[in-house]
Parts: structure tokens; sequence; C-alpha cells
């Protein structure tokens, strides 16, 4: 017999993109409602009342004023930087050579990415995370690990082998051949095994040759379901570096396009500064970008053009990219990106900001039949948002005359304090502590 757990506090889920359309039509909150979770989907969402006339034995979980959502997706993330997030200092190619490649050199031994796999997750889930894409490193055994430790947790999660065979460390490098053939051998080992996917992961157009990104370009004409991803244009030293690598390409998407690096299911991170030759064919291909907000502030690297870029119509997430991103928070990214449309002077609404954290992001990862959103038949990935978690949020939100007023509080200053819950394919997540940094484990 299937369990049936009822969530019970305040429901807020989505019947549109609230860029599209106004977002209190977008939104759908009910101020006392619950969700049913039927072993590892939703089995119902509705008023309190009737949900409880309806399935009376069902297990009840009351949280209060608390409001429900979907579990938080992050659509762009280096799970190997956890140790190195918030490293001072440094531009972007400095800092990858500095510090990114050092510690990226490390997961080549399966201990130590086995422990980092579990810390990362950890640190995620506990801040409401339920499902991520990330990097690894171009060891076979990261990925391994990474989708071994997703996998124990039931965790729907997306994430590739990062190829590189040039302009990087001896230790670091592959070659175009066994980039391909790794890859495809760890594609055919991890995706679609339960909640699982493979991506394929040029690390971006610096560190492959042209025969490498030619051979990745053929490894995904052979497995189209799989998504691809990589990095675009994220700072004007790199655009210059393109350029040089690459005299014969018109701008830096054409690298990627001549190698059919481009198309549904590609994954673009950053995009700051694109042409609009570049953004025109991006929507043409069906192309995704990222927006990494904390990223782009902390190195300096530009402000995402959200506003232009939505009224495209190209598809936008939204990430951590811990960990040149400065948090495993969502909240901070959600406020980050809150703070550059500021910049902008295109100030995103509270609607649109976890929008992006849940239905925009498994939309961008082509998931949005499955998980984003609090619907029936959708996996059971929710979390539950305590809205007065600190004396600051609560003395605001208790001045609110609207539920968006209440959640942007908690949006602006919340952190994993503010998680009351995660559930994670129908089951409530316990946090192990060990993503706590012992003396002995650096």
């Amino acid at each position: 017999m299937v369990k049936l757990n009822l969530l019970i506090g305040r429901t807020l889920s989505f019947s549109s993109d609230p860029f599209t359309v106004e977002p209190d039509d977008a939104a759908d909150y009910i101020a006392d409602g619950a969700v049913l979770l039927g072993g590892n989907k939703i089995a119902d969402v509705g008023s309190r009342e009737s949900l409880l006339d309806k399935y009376p034995n069902a297990l009840r979980h009351p949280y209060s004023n608390s409001l429900i959502v979907a579990g938080f997706i992050d659509s762009h993330a280096h799970f190997p930087q956890t140790g190195i997030i918030a490293t001072w200092g440094k531009r972007l190619l400095d800092w990858l050579n500095d510090h990114t490649f050092p510690e990226e050199s490390r997961f080549s031994d399966n201990e130590y990415s086995r422990q980092v796999a579990e810390r990362y997750l950890d640190l995620i889930t506990v801040n409401g995370t339920t499902t991520v894409c990330t990097y690894c490193t171009v060891h076979p055994e990261s990925v391994n690990a990474f989708f071994a430790a997703a996998e124990s947790i039931g965790m729907r999660a997306l994430a590739g082998k990062t190829c590189m065979d040039r302009n990087a460390p001896p230790e670091l490098l592959d070659t175009a051949i066994s980039a391909y053939d790794d890859s495809k051998r760890l594609l055919n080992k991890w995706h679609s095994r339960n909640r699982l996917s493979y991506v394929i992961t040029p690390r971006f157009a610096p560190t492959s040759s042209p025969e490498q990104m030619e051979m990745l370009g053929n490894l995904w004409s052979e497995f189209p379901e799989c998504l691809m991803q990589t990095h675009l244009s994220e700072q004007t030293e790199e655009l210059q570096l393109v350029q040089k690598l690459f005299p014969r390409a018109k701008d830096y998407l054409d690298v990627y396009e001549k190698f059919n690096l481009t198309g549904k299911g590609a994954l673009f991170g950053h995009a700051l500064h694109l042409s609009e030759s570049e953004r025109q064919r991006l929507l043409e291909s069906g192309s995704a970008v990222v927006h990494c907000p904390t990223s782009n502030l902390f190195f300096g690297s530009g402000l995402f053009d959200m506003h232009g870029l939505k009224s495209y119509g190209l598809p936008v997430g939204l990430a951590t990219d811990t960990g040149g991103g400065s948090s495993f928070s969502m909240f901070r990214t959600m406020a980050a990106a809150y703070e550059v449309s500021q910049l902008n002077r295109a100030p995103l609404h509270p609607a649109q900001l976890i929008w992006l954290a849940t239905g925009g992001n498994a939309k961008v990862l082509g998931l949005q039949s499955l998980i984003g959103n609090l619907q029936r038949g959708m996996e059971a990935d929710v979390v539950v948002i305590d809205l007065y978690s600190t004396a600051a949020i609560e003395q605001r939100t208790k001045r609110a005359k609207n539920i968006w007023e209440e959640l942007f509080p908690t949006i602006m200053m919340g952190d994993e304090r503010a998680i009351a819950a995660v559930w994670i394919a129908g089951r409530n997540i316990n946090h192990r502590s060990s993503y706590r940094w012992t003396p002995d484990s650096s």
C-alpha cells in the first residue's frame, strides 16, 4: 500500500510563467492549503479542508503558517568546487588556474570524490535544493561518486564529466578520443537510471580543442535525449581568449555552432556579453541560458540582462554556480538576481524569482512535466518555507499585506534556517552532520 503524507500549510504553485502574465494571474496561492504525497508522487493539491475530508487516513504533517512550494532547482553548479567556495580575489581565468584546477586535480581519488559529493549534497539539500545540474571533473571517479551519492537519497540529479584537452594542468587533461569514450561509458552507466541524467560537458571553448568539441558534438548527436552544458561569454578576457584561439569564428557562440553544440537541450552558463546576433541565434536554435548572479558579482563579470533575454523569448534558468558563486542557497541566489535586476532598472517580482528557482529551471532542464511545481502526478520534491525564521525577517513579514510581501523578506534575507522541511521523492530528508568540514577532512 502506498504511504500517504498530507502536508498542511499554505501552498504556492504556478499555472503560467509570471514573466509572460501578471504574477497574480500566474500563481495559484492557497492560504489554507495542503499537499498530498502518495509515495514518490504528488497525489493531490487543494484546500486543507477538502484534502482532510478526502484522505482521513493520511499521515498529517502540520506546517502552521509556513509556505509549501516545489523543491528548489539549481541549473548550473560545480560540486568539485565545494571546498574552495568564497576563496578571495582573482578574475575568472586566474581563479581557475590558481584555485579551481588544483582542487579538481584531487578528484582522481575515489574516496575524496565520495566525501565531497556527499558533503555537497548535504549543503544544498539543507538549503532546500532538491534537483541540481552540475559539472564534475575530468575524472570518471568524480562522476561515479556524485551519481552514487545522489542516487542514495533518491535525488533527481544531472551531471557529466568535464572535458578539457588544453589550457589546463596536465593532470586535468583528457583527449578528444578519451573525452568521447569516457563520456559515452558514463552516459551508458548512469543516464536514465532511477532519477539520474547524464549531461555532455565540455567545460568551455578555451579548454577544448576543435577536435574535442567535434567529438562531443558527435556524441550529442548520438544521444540527443541528453542535455549539453558549457559556459558562454562570462568575462571580457574570456571573449578575447576565444577570439585568439578561434580566429575564424565570427563570435563566441559561433564556436559552439560549428561543432553542433547548440540547440534544444543546450545550457549556456552566464551569457553576459552577447551580441544581438547571438541572442537571436540562441533563440532560433532552442538553446537556453542560465543566470548565475552571485558568481557574476563575485568575479565582477557583468550584469545579466534578464529582462532583455526573457523579452526575446529565451528560456532562462537561475543557478548558484558554486563554487564561483558564493552561496549554496537558492534564496541568496534569488536575492542576488533581484539586486542585479535593480541595477538594470528592471526589478524582478517575488513571483518571478521563486518561479525561476522552481518551474523556470525545470523548463530549462526539460523536466517541467516531472518537477518544479505542485501538481498532481509530479514527483514529490517539496520544500516547506518558514516565513518567520529569524527576528529580522519576522518583524518585516508581520507588516506584509499579501503573500508576495510575506515571501520577499525571506528571499532577500533567508538562509537554511528558513527551510522547515525538505521532501525528496516523497521522503522527509534528515540531514547528516557530515557537510561540516573537520580538521582532518581536507
